[in-house]
């Protein structure tokens, strides 16, 4: 068993793969020296650590010598041959497999114009490490994009004393990613810590030190950041002439158009039979461990589906906020007040059915009920509007129907 990449997706295929009963050979390539390592410190804990920060391991050499896996580091897997079943390496070496799982993750977008080359973007700990040391008081930070990204690099970089600008084109920040009622949250408690959020903006140009806009304002930007969103990793399964759909095309299984390759992660996308068999892709952390355990128990002869509902999470400051299933399947939205400013909205389909739920509120606030209404997803319960509504509604009771 072959594992190309060293993310979360990777490392919990190792474990999968012994867990799963797999007595073989096992072998995971990595093109960085680093151990499979977890990234969302990468935006927020490890820029803001006091001392110089490692990364936050989730196999280390010893975890995989008692797996009994062999770690390929430094290396990048350049080619499938699909009808040798090899794997070639930039060094040429060529690793045979029976069964073959591609968790290559997702690329930072770059920008298309002149001057963005000077751009920095988070990707790996090498970038991370970039930043902490460009972030210090009194620099001016101009990141482009108003995602979950660059709206954490922006927590960070206030944090820790830069002069920070979010510039967005959209109307309003996180616009594809959660409904308006909890964005406006989120823009408010940035420009609380003072970060400059931009929308509707449109870039002129790029100067070594600014960003110029077409209405003629000019951001200064001794440090400019690109956080526009990511690309599926397609190069290999694509030059392999696997099916290519938003990412490696996989079925529900994570079994991709070739039998014996799967894949996981950032990288793919994949039919979810809970969400009217549509194919999705998911950038998110537990999606990439739970679609490895899937991958990882099939490729050892199972025929387990990809159920679990999509969960994720961002911090901002103070606030967690957290979002479960596909909240844009929800057209109507019922909000459910919680303690300290804190509240869930409930996604709702036509027929009653609850497909999403997303929430923010100060520290664990909304953990408990984005949990019960995760589980309720998973159920494709109908629950009426008012019995969610009602702050006084025990959620936990509901999944009992």
């Amino acid at each position: 068993m072959v594992i190309i990449g060293a993310g979360k997706a990777a490392a919990r295929a190792v474990v999968g793969l012994r867990e799963f009963g797999w007595e073989g050979p096992v072998t995971l390539i990595g093109e960085e020296v680093h151990p499979p390592y977890d990234r969302p410190p990468l935006s927020k804990a490890a820029i803001m650590a006091d001392e110089h920060p490692e990364p936050v391991l989730l196999l280390d050499e010893a975890t995989m010598t008692s797996l009994n896996a062999q770690w390929i580091r430094g290396r990048k897997a350049t080619a499938i041959d699909r009808a040798g079943k090899t794997v070639t390496l930039s060094d040429g070496q060529a690793i045979p497999y029976a069964k073959l799982l591609i968790s290559t993750g997702a690329k930072p977008r770059k920008l298309p114009m002149p001057g963005a080359e000077r751009a920095l973007l988070l990707r790996d700990h090498e970038d991370c490490i970039a930043l902490r040391q460009a972030f210090s008081p009194g620099v001016s930070v101009a990141i482009i994009g108003g995602g979950f990204i660059g709206l954490e690099l922006a927590s960070s970089a206030v944090k820790r004393g830069c002069t920070v600008s979010v510039i967005e084109a959209l109307p309003r920040i996180l616009a594809r990613a959660v409904p308006e009622e909890i964005a406006k949250v989120v823009a408010a408690r940035h420009a609380e810590a003072g970060v400059d959020i931009i929308t509707q903006a449109r870039i002129a140009s790029i100067t070594a030190d600014a960003v110029l806009l077409e209405d003629g304002r000019r951001i200064p930007a001794d440090i400019l950041i690109a956080g526009i969103g990511a690309s599926p990793a397609i190069g290999l399964g694509e030059a392999a002439g696997l099916t290519i759909d938003n990412g490696i095309a996989c079925d529900e299984h994570m079994r991709t158009s070739d039998p014996d390759i799967y894949a996981a992660g950032d990288c793919c996308s994949f039919i979810h039979p809970l969400f009217d068999r549509r194919r999705m892709r998911l950038e998110t952390w537990r999606s990439a461990q739970d679609q490895a355990a899937v991958a990882t128990e099939n490729m050892c002869g199972g025929g387990k589906s990809y159920l679990a509902v999509p969960w994720f999470w961002s911090d901002q400051y103070d606030l967690s906020l957290q979002i479960a299933g596909v909240p844009a399947d929800g057209p109507t939205i019922v909000h459910r007040p919680l303690k300290d400013g804190a509240f869930v909205l409930c996604h709702l389909r036509a027929d009653g059915t609850l497909v999403g739920a997303s929430g923010i509120g100060p520290g664990n606030s909304v953990s408990r009920d984005i949990k019960m209404l995760e589980l309720l997803i998973g159920k494709q319960a109908r629950i009426p509007g008012d019995v969610l509504a009602n702050p006084d509604t025990q959620l936990r009771t509901l999944l009992k129907g």
